[in-house]
């Protein structure tokens, strides 16, 4: 069998036609927005998708990892990476420390910002080399874009919140908002044009680990599915054996097969236990994929250090179980 997924699985050719347009439902009055994403605060894995808007990551701590084009980047602190409008893009990992400020800016913002030759790149809808641009900044250059982004914050909404909604609500009615929006866009305009001009004075970063075509099929039906297949269901579907697919996943994603799923179920719970219809604890825990309550509560406390009582006492939604 081994010696026939060698030969099978590198001729694997998978086509990708799903592509999620992700509306992320900025009023009109704002520009852009900016959040601090913490991987201590409920941040959600996202599933593959792209938007309308251009997309900077700047990383303050700890690392994070993207897989866009078929690719897997890992980024370190000080790296500033841009995603651009059409590019599918899903965050598939990040260290437990792990903090990057996330900047969306609309088309309309960057139509006005650029006007001359030298900030033309901004307007692009990709990049043309495939993958993530991303540069790993000088010192000064990254602390003068912190302090900027954390000035920024002062009048925003709790960080709690944003992390949980993903900064634009991905599963519910939730908008963002500021309390002083003209602040907040002049803000988003220069750091749009500091940003881009801070990256000519760092180093272009590129060390991409390239996924094996079962990998990248694996991951697209991991992100699609809505009723989980079983271990050998999916390696069936992806032309592997159960222990090809966990040694090769765990090897060019960095995470083992199981933690990537928990962090999926997690999300899913995330999303189940936030609906408007109001599921209970134990109905969101069941609904996510998990197979029992105490498994949930295992990989919610190894993710974020804590039981999920203390996560989430200050949400009204009923509870169908004791959380202890």
């Amino acid at each position: 069998m081994a010696g026939l997924e060698s030969s099978l699985a590198p001729n694997l050719e998978i086509s990708y036609p799903v592509r999620v347009l992700v509306d992320l439902k900025l009023e009109r009055i704002y520009d852009g927005l900016l959040y601090l994403a913490d991987a201590s605060r409920n941040l959600q894995f996202l599933h593959s998708h792209h938007h309308i808007e251009l997309e900077v990551n700047l990383v303050v701590q700890g690392t994070i990892t993207y897989v866009v084009d078929g690719l897997r980047f890992s980024f370190s602190p000080r790296t500033l990476l841009w995603l651009f409008p059409e590019q599918e893009h899903q965050l598939v990992d990040r260290s437990a420390n792990a903090q990057f400020y996330v900047l969306v800016f609309k088309p309309a913002l960057i139509a006005r910002s650029c006007r001359t030759a030298a900030y033309g790149g901004l307007k692009r809808k990709s990049y043309e080399n495939g993958g993530v641009l991303s540069t790993l900044l000088k010192p000064d250059a990254f602390d003068l874009l912190s302090k900027t982004m954390h000035s920024l914050m002062e009048g925003s909404l709790d960080p709690d919140l944003l992390n949980r909604e993903a900064g634009y609500g991905e599963t519910s009615e939730f908008r963002f908002q500021h309390s002083d929006p003209d602040a907040l866009n002049a803000g988003l305009h220069y750091l749009l044009l500091r940003c881009w001009r801070s990256r000519l004075t760092g180093r272009a970063t590129r060390d991409p680990v390239v996924l094996h075509p079962a990998i990248r099929h694996a991951l697209q039906l991991l992100s699609d599915e809505t009723t989980e297949r079983s271990l050998e269901e999916l390696a069936k579907a992806c032309s592997v054996s159960k222990s090809y697919l966990c040694r090769k996943f765990h090897q060019q994603i960095g995470v083992s097969f199981t933690r990537y799923r928990n962090s999926l179920r997690l999300s899913r719970f995330f999303e189940q236990y936030h609906r408007t219809d109001q599921m209970t604890i134990t109905e969101a825990v069941y609904a996510a994929g998990f197979g029992s309550y105490v498994q949930f509560y295992k990989v919610f406390s190894q993710v974020y250090g804590r039981g999920p009582r203390s996560c989430l006492r200050n949400d009204s939604v009923p509870i169908g179980k004791p959380i202890t």
